[in-house]
């Protein structure tokens, strides 16, 4: 199936072949004629499988111009990056369409947003919290907003979005078309679809869990992190193909950390990204990698599915996620739009039950190739590798309750002494041998 044979119009079309696509992916196929019905849609669907243009090729169908200011469609994504990029999909599929498009996220000055805003857009694409800001602030009405597509909905409620999803679609009006996509299908997001959907029409493409045929999938066993930067720095440094490489680290601190060991060996063509880093320099260091200017960006899970940069040749699992799902997403960067892809990891014995929870769901086997000949193997060790010193407590025996005296003692001798009063003509008898007196009174 091509593009052609879906219903799209004229400048559609040409945006497609200008931009290179003539054939629709799984998931765009699937999704077209089911929004195009007027229905709910739940999608679920993997990174990489090409859901931004499922929804916004028939959303941009059914568009029709109108002056009202208001936006028809509003599109809500987890992370600033994601709004960007959405914002760039939406340029390019309509150059020959008059679309206002803008996009909204935390971080940046409201009141600029909100001027833009209120100049009027056709749609809008927003993180929740900035969103739910704007709507509360009187930037724009919402009772026009005819779909609305909430993406990546399971990250979005892992990152604590879930009040403002919820304010958000109590606001919307009642007649709108909702489409959903996730990568996973929780008891979250199916209590929120009961809740807020009608009778929405699921659609799965490559499922979580399920590996992408396009991504050759290898690992090392490395003893230590000083080896995991040794062999990264080997790989860099001997293997051409690497042009374009994310590396993926599991903390912001090891991220910084790692950054700060490959600078001095890659002067000028390394970037680090991650939640800590303020918005502009977010930004440009996409816009070095995407441009070719930097070879390779060291990023935390937060940006697993919020980076979509065309030819990345190799992801770098520096280390095994937490989350198991969290692997899928982190390989979906590379071998997207039909390329291939590689995607290697670095894994320490520690790591070894996380490797395997990642292969039970994916239902395969990464495989294990030995490590380079010419690999320095470290021995320095950092403090949480270091082996734990624990001290051996000795268990004093408590005596028994007979054993234990009283918990007073007898006074000494001198503070047992016993007030008594002592009259006065006593005294003197004592002292003077017969009572002293003043003598009688007259």
């Amino acid at each position: 199936m091509t593009f052609d044979d879906l219903n799209l119009n004229t400048p559609l079309l040409t945006a497609l072949d200008e931009l290179g696509y003539t054939n629709p992916t799984t998931i765009q196929q699937k999704v077209y004629s089911i929004v195009m019905s007027g229905k709910d849609v739940c999608g679920i669907a993997q990174t990489g499988t090409g859901k931004t243009f499922a929804y916004l090729l028939p959303c941009l169908r059914q568009w029709k111009f109108t002056k009202d200011k208001a936006p028809q469609v509003l599109i809500l994504v987890p992370t600033r990056e994601l709004v960007a990029q959405v914002v760039e999909a939406v340029k390019a599929l309509t150059p020959y369409m008059s679309v206002v498009v803008t996009g909204v996220y935390g971080g940046v000055n409201i009141n600029t947003q909100k001027a833009e805003v209120e100049k009027g857009v056709d749609i809008l694409v927003a993180t929740p919290g900035r969103l739910y800001d704007l709507a509360m602030n009187g930037a724009f009405r919402t009772k026009m907003i005819k779909k609305l597509v909430i993406d990546e909905v399971d990250e979005m409620l892992n990152l604590g979005f879930r009040t403002q999803l919820k304010n958000i679609l109590d606001l919307l009006p009642a007649r709108r078309q909702n489409l959903l996509f996730s990568a996973t299908m929780t008891d979250e997001v199916e209590a929120l679809m009961d809740t807020y959907f009608n009778d929405p029409v699921r659609v799965e493409a490559a499922p979580t869990g399920t590996p992408l045929e396009n991504i050759v999938q290898t690992g090392y066993e490395v003893p230590n992190f000083y080896t995991k930067v040794n062999l990264l720095e080997l790989l860099l440094t001997e293997d051409e193909t690497m042009t374009k490489v994310l590396v993926f680290a599991a903390t912001k601190q090891l991220a910084d950390q790692l950054y700060g060991q490959l600078e001095t060996k890659f002067p000028g063509t390394a970037g680090v990204i991650h939640s800590n880093k303020e918005q502009n320099h977010r930004f440009n260091t996409v816009k070095q990698f995407q441009e070719g200017n930097y070879r390779f960006i060291i990023a935390t899970d937060i940006v697993a599915r919020g980076i979509d940069i065309a030819e990345v040749t190799h992801v770098i699992n520096f280390d095994m996620p937490e989350v198991p799902e969290n692997y899928i997403h982190r390989i979906g960067r590379t071998g997207r739009a039909d390329k291939k892809g590689i995607a290697i990891t670095f894994i320490t014995e520690k790591e070894k039950p996380l490797q395997t929870a990642v292969e039970t769901l994916m239902k395969y086997q990464v495989t294990i190739l030995p490590l380079p000949a010419n690999l320095v193997i470290s021995d320095v060790l950092t403090e949480e590798e270091k082996p734990k010193v624990f001290m051996k407590i000795i268990q004093l025996k408590a005596p028994k309750k007979e054993d234990v005296g009283p918990a007073f003692h007898e006074k000494s001798a001198k503070n047992s002494k016993v007030n008594f009063i002592v009259k006065k003509k006593d005294r003197m008898m004592k002292k003077y041998g017969k009572p002293i007196s003043r003598g009688q009174k007259k």
